[in-house]
């Protein structure tokens, strides 16, 4: 049985799959791998044990990525999981932003103990008049990705009509998409759309998309919705813009000191994935990808390294996984051959690059098979290696 180490506390379907292949606790010193959800894991010592870390999640900026990579260490998250659970979000956020439906709800709120609230209702509601969002453009940026392309179509169906930027969109996204959603330059949409949601995930090319500059190429009036990332809006920028009233509202998953108390931005309390149906989802998925990376050696949603099926027909006595730096690929390769060859075994090797990291299977039979994650080890360039 492997050990796994749980950071955060996960759903009970999680925690099922993972009884199937393990033992989990939330005190494990010498985990074999690493589960969780939101534990920022930056100042974590990583275990020598550790070969895997699941994120229940699709976002991984609590985890040290670039560590766990020095160390043949590989990261997984869990896209799409979470996907129908913030889809249904965002719409929300549609019909909050469009119909001032928060300021009514806290407005009669604060009739209570006042006479005739029925009458006082009937002469304050027209305070509170909005918009409907059929007709409306919703401009999508990240529109290829799991959450992107539920939200297109989900709004098409709304009668809206929908524009999106992506520039790594695949030809299987493409197929999901309705035929009505136009694909535009990312400056189109900010130009063109009534509202603008974002659904890319945050890193250095981007930080603060929504900036000054795209900000004041919006439509006067236009609402930003963002359930993806804090950091992917320049908080003193849509400040500015909202005071100005060149933006009408902005709606967050993701609050802050700065934002809180402004007219007209709408924080909610990173509700994005939290459903019971979005949790449990998240587990299993991150669990299983353990599963099969633990026993078979096969990579499924890896952050940090390549993608590696099984496979099928191979028979082997044993699997040997090497995770190696990109750039010495071709002597990692050569060396782990010679070392097969050494010791008589007969293999079939599978191996990918992604970035700077590299990862190969081989399917080992016969011969002497001993010590071979020692003896691979060894080899310049080797991050980790394991047999199973």
């Amino acid at each position: 049985m492997y050990k796994v180490l749980t950071l955060n506390k996960i759903a009970k379907p999680g925690l099922a799959e993972l009884e199937r292949f393990s033992e989990y606790s939330d005190k494990e010193a010498s985990p074999d791998a690493i589960i969780l959800r939101s534990y920022a894991m930056h100042d974590m010592e990583l275990p020598e044990s550790l070969a895997a870390v699941a994120r229940a999640g699709a976002g991984v900026n609590n985890i040290p990525i670039d560590k766990c990579t020095e160390r043949g260490i590989v990261v997984f998250n869990t896209p799409g999981a979470n996907a129908n659970a913030v889809k249904e979000l965002v719409i929300a956020g549609l019909m909050l932003t469009s119909r001032k439906i928060w300021q009514g709800i806290n407005w009669a709120q604060g009739l209570k103990g006042q006479d005739d609230v029925p009458a006082l209702v009937e002469k304050g509601k027209a305070a509170f008049g909005g918009n409907e969002i059929t007709g409306k453009t919703l401009g999508i940026v990240g529109v290829g990705g799991a959450i992107g392309t539920l939200v297109a179509n989900a709004a098409v169906a709304l009668g809206m009509k929908v524009i999106g930027y992506d520039p790594y969109i695949s030809d299987k996204a493409r197929g999901v998409l309705s035929p009505e959603v136009q694909i535009a330059e990312l400056d189109a949409v900010f130009a063109e759309s009534n509202f603008i949601t974002l659904h890319v995930p945050y890193n250095s090319g981007t930080k603060h998309i929504v900036n000054a500059e795209t900000l004041k190429a919006c439509k006067q009036g236009a609402v930003i919705l963002n359930f993806a990332r804090g950091e992917l809006v320049n908080d003193a920028d849509i400040k500015a813009a909202l005071s100005g009233g060149k933006i009408g509202f902005y709606i967050t998953d993701f609050p802050n000191g700065e934002l809180l108390g402004v007219d007209n931005v709408i924080t909610v309390p990173h509700l994005g994935a939290s459903t019971e149906e979005a949790e449990e989802n998240c587990a299993v998925m991150a669990a299983v990808q353990l599963k099969d990376y633990l026993e078979k050696g096969v990579i499924v949603n890896s952050v940090n390294f390549p993608t590696m099926a099984e496979r099928e027909p191979v028979k082997s006595d044993k699997r040997l996984c090497v995770a190696y730096n990109a750039e010495a690929e071709q002597d990692v390769l050569a060396g782990v051959k010679d070392i097969l060859a050494k010791k008589g075994c007969e293999f079939t090797l599978d191996s990918a690059v992604k970035g700077k990291a590299g990862y190969a299977l081989v399917y080992v039979s016969g011969g002497d098979s001993s010590a071979l994650d020692g003896a691979v080890k060894q080899l310049p360039g080797v991050l980790s290696a394991r047999v199973i």
